[in-house]
């Protein structure tokens, strides 16, 4: 019974995956068939995240601000997650490359919209960007790998990032005053 059951989440998505592929692709809102398909196949996968002491975090770059992705438990919907500034002091966070490109070489924010497991904690504290004009949760990150270097859409299936918006507001993330 024990080996039906470690299996179900894959079943889970198996099916999920064939709905998914026997669907026309639709206008992409809110109530299209084919984006709720979506949204539900991203929730079971989600619910069948092992349990860990870990996070997963997705990599969220807008030039010139200095926050570094979502964050949020396994198992748990993006819509939970957090927003926050990643201390370095422990590992350096995972594109820690120079913010102006040279050469063939990556540059800061490359990795953008990449997902990741994260081990670390949050320290409790809020750290002020100035640049964002926001007051966020610091997460002091210890070690990480990718998980998914192409994940696809963070909240709905039709959001377009244009390098300069986030695609929600931050809640509890309010302005901080400019010393």
């Amino acid at each position: 019974m024990s080996r039906i059951l470690r299996h179900l989440p894959l079943a889970l998505l198996a099916l999920a995956s064939l709905v998914l592929t026997s669907c026309q692709t639709g206008s992409g809102g809110p109530t299209d068939p084919a984006s709720l398909q979506q949204i539900e196949y991203r929730r079971l996968s989600i619910a069948s995240e092992p349990p860990g002491n870990y996070y997963v975090g997705r990599r969220f770059h807008i030039d010139k601000l200095h926050f570094w992705g979502y964050v949020r438990r396994p198992g748990e919907s993006w819509d939970k997650s957090r927003l926050v500034v990643m201390n370095e002091r422990f590992t350096r966070q995972p594109d820690r490359l120079p913010e102006m490109p040279s050469g063939d070489g990556g540059s800061y924010g490359s990795d953008h919209n990449t997902e990741y497991r994260l081990w670390g904690y949050f320290s409790g504290r809020k750290v002020y960007d100035p640049n964002s004009n926001m007051v966020l949760p610091e997460f002091m990150l210890q070690r990480y790998e990718v998980k998914n270097a192409s994940p696809g859409w963070l909240f709905r299936p039709n959001e377009k990032f244009d390098g300069v918006h986030l695609f929600r507001g931050e809640i509890g993330s309010t302005p901080g005053k400019r010393y």
